[in-house]
């Protein structure tokens, strides 16, 4: 989908977006950012993950962290939390290593499983830009979760392919354009670090008075 490197969005925004398109917006179009206890607690935790000097190796395995990544396809850069190498006669060959070895992207998170995709959304996009850059094709990955210590297996399917490119495409016309997508308002506002930059109550108050007196106008004009 993009050529040009300086047009690349950055790939973990694709998790915002699928969240929140105005939470999106607000920080990667508008560059505001706002801290919160759990923005913290997920920085500290991907301080300690994503440390390039880290190595790890076990038997028939070795571990990455902080691997630059990106898609043409999708247009997104970014750097993944660690990437574990498994040996494998059906995998790739890679530098200054024995053997094959098959890639599987292991992304941290914070808190627990959640209810929606959003996590399953910013991995399968980070897996694509994983093929691109290393020439091959991964068929799962695995969600880390920090609060109940468990790690989750992602079958990457078709469809949820065909999903994050649909997003890919969308924030690039958003960011294209300079338009900051409407506010909505949900229950998980009041935990977002930037309610207080979004206003969602205040918007979407302003949304409703304005179709109001729109109606109202069209009304009038019937009689």
């Amino acid at each position: 989908m993009m050529s040009i490197e300086d047009d690349y969005l950055m790939l973990s925004g694709i998790q915002h977006f699928y969240f929140c398109k105005r939470q999106w917006g607000l920080i990667h179009i508008n560059q505001q950012w706002q801290e919160n206890e759990y923005t913290i607690e997920g920085q500290f935790i991907h301080t300690k993950v994503d440390n390039p000097l880290l190595k790890e190796k076990r038997k028939d395995i070795f571990i990455s962290r902080a691997m630059h990544v990106f898609s043409k396809e999708l247009g997104l850069v970014g750097i993944l939390d660690a990437v574990e190498f498994h040996k494998d006669s059906q995998g790739i060959q890679v530098n200054h290593k024995r053997g094959k070895w098959k890639p599987y992207i292991v992304e941290y998170k914070r808190g627990k499983p959640k209810k929606d995709n959003r996590d399953i959304i910013q991995l399968v996009a980070e897996v694509i830009c994983l093929e691109e850059t290393l020439g091959c094709k991964i068929d799962k990955s695995y969600l880390y979760y920090h609060s109940t210590n468990n790690k989750q297996e992602i079958e990457i399917t078709k469809s949820l392919r065909a999903e994050v490119t649909s997003y890919a495409k969308q924030m690039h016309i958003f960011y294209s354009t300079g338009k900051l997508p409407k506010a909505e308002y949900f229950r998980n506002c009041q935990t977002c670090s930037l309610v207080d930059v979004c206003m969602p109550r205040l918007s979407k108050k302003s949304k409703n008075t304005s179709n109001y007196i729109k109606n109202a106008i069209m009304g009038d004009e019937v009689l």
